[in-house]
């Protein structure tokens, strides 16, 4: 197939990775992309892609047979609606479908529908509001902006004071919502949908916080792990529980709504002493989880991907994943969350994007890099323009074996101020 990835991160070049892994060859284009992505070969053509008209255009004029929205922001500025209209495949939902993601208090009332468990929650447009909503909620506080926040729109303290500067901060952009703290583990995963029947991946578990020990702000995810043999009762039957209770009667309601989800659904899970709870839902696949769950896929993403977008999952099994287990560490700039210093050269990295000492098992996913020109008797520096800068993924048929050889990775790259956790997988472990 002639596909068409958008997007330009760390979950794009996991999905471009495993679409090229496969053993039909496929012409894929990943727009805008990024040098990690071109490094390994693939076109990166510019192109505004949370521009509808512009992706349109752009489908229009190459013929592509697929296309697959990764990030967030083009599928809730509408992306995914001419091209569906034109008749064209697409992996990601429609604008009104991705306020499962967009809109906080939309999901929220989404799941008391159909009654998928998750915290109690309430509205809010003001401090003042905000005050005895908290205080009826008790620590810790649980502060979320309603819309998208690039993974910092959420806080979790128990320091009062902060809890209402969270609420004064995002509320001049819309409502706010405060929730009840749910205590347990957390758990990723991720469902392909048709807008009538859901297939599960790979459970997998996610670092937000920025410090070991989970301490510090959130980010968008430090690393992560796949699979996780702790569950309750064990892989398939979490999975099968979490199929019933929460992804289908989910899709089920927005699909009798009018509003039928079509492409990922994250969704995002506690373990709590009362079972099974929904933290959130996104509207694509998750960073960093992507790049753990896909490289132990054993069937060939393109095919759920396709199905997927043309309404065929009813007569799909659920994917094979090999019993290999994969693990994630994220290299930050110095500053991230907050104020980034980018513009730092990062070394270790070859002209094709990979570790300059390969290391079995172990392959970057680039998020945020730029490859300056080459000069005579050199290659070209790597630079990092962003927060998270790279992902060093490893496998191994253990998870001793996988953390040590994703640790060795970050060992062989230097960034000035560059950040990381040495805690990734080390509970399993």
């Amino acid at each position: 197939m002639k596909i068409l990835v958008l997007g330009p991160g760390a979950r794009e070049h996991a999905i471009v990775t495993a679409l090229l892994s496969e053993d039909s060859p496929h012409d894929v284009v990943c727009a805008p992309g990024n040098a990690g992505i071109a490094a390994a070969g693939v076109a990166t053509p510019a192109l505004d892609y949370v521009d509808p008209t512009a992706v349109e255009a752009f489908v229009r004029e190459h013929g592509f047979d697929l296309v697959v929205i990764g990030p967030e922001a083009p599928l809730v500025a509408g992306v995914a609606d001419p091209l569906r209209l034109a008749g064209v495949p697409v992996f990601g939902p429609s604008q009104a479908a991705a306020a499962l993601e967009g809109s906080k208090a939309f999901a929220k009332r989404i799941m008391a529908e159909v009654g998928v468990p998750t915290g109690g929650a309430k509205r809010v447009t003001t401090t003042a509001e905000a005050e005895g909503v908290l205080d009826e909620f008790g620590a810790p506080y649980v502060v979320k902006a309603d819309g998208l926040a690039a993974g910092k729109g959420v806080l979790v303290t128990n320091d009062r004071a902060a809890a209402l500067d969270h609420v004064a901060t995002w509320a001049p952009h819309g409502e706010v919502l405060i929730e009840e703290s749910l205590d347990g583990q957390e758990v990723s995963l991720f469902f392909f949908a048709d807008g009538h029947d859901v297939v599960p991946l790979s459970p997998a578990q996610d670092y937000k916080r920025i410090f070991d020990g989970d301490e510090g702000p959130n980010t968008g995810g430090m690393g992560a792990y796949s699979p996780l043999p702790w569950l309750p009762g064990g892989v398939d039957a979490f999975v099968r529980e979490v199929t019933e209770t929460v992804a289908l009667p989910t899709v089920r309601q927005l699909e009798a709504e009018g509003t039928p989800f079509v492409g990922l659904l994250y969704c995002g899970l506690i373990v709590t002493a009362q079972g099974i709870k929904v933290i959130e839902f996104n509207a694509r696949f998750g960073d960093p989880e992507t790049q753990v769950v896909l490289p132990r896929m054993v069937s060939p993403l393109s095919e759920y991907l396709l199905a997927a977008a043309t309404g065929q999952l009813g007569s799909k099994p659920a994917p094979e994943f090999s019993d290999d287990v994969a693990v994630v560490v994220v290299l930050a700039s110095e500053g991230y969350p907050g104020d980034v210093v980018a513009g730092r050269e990062v070394t270790g990295i070859s002209a094709t994007g990979e570790l300059t000492g390969p290391i079995e098992g172990v392959h970057l996913v680039h998020a945020a890099t730029r490859r300056e020109a080459a000069a005579a008797g050199d290659e070209g520096a790597w630079v990092a323009t962003g927060g998270r800068v790279l992902g060093v993924v490893a496998r191994a048929n253990n998870f001793g074996d996988a953390r040590a050889r994703a640790y060795q990775g970050i060992d062989q790259l230097r960034l000035e101020g560059g950040q990381h956790r040495t805690d990734i997988a080390a509970r399993v472990v």
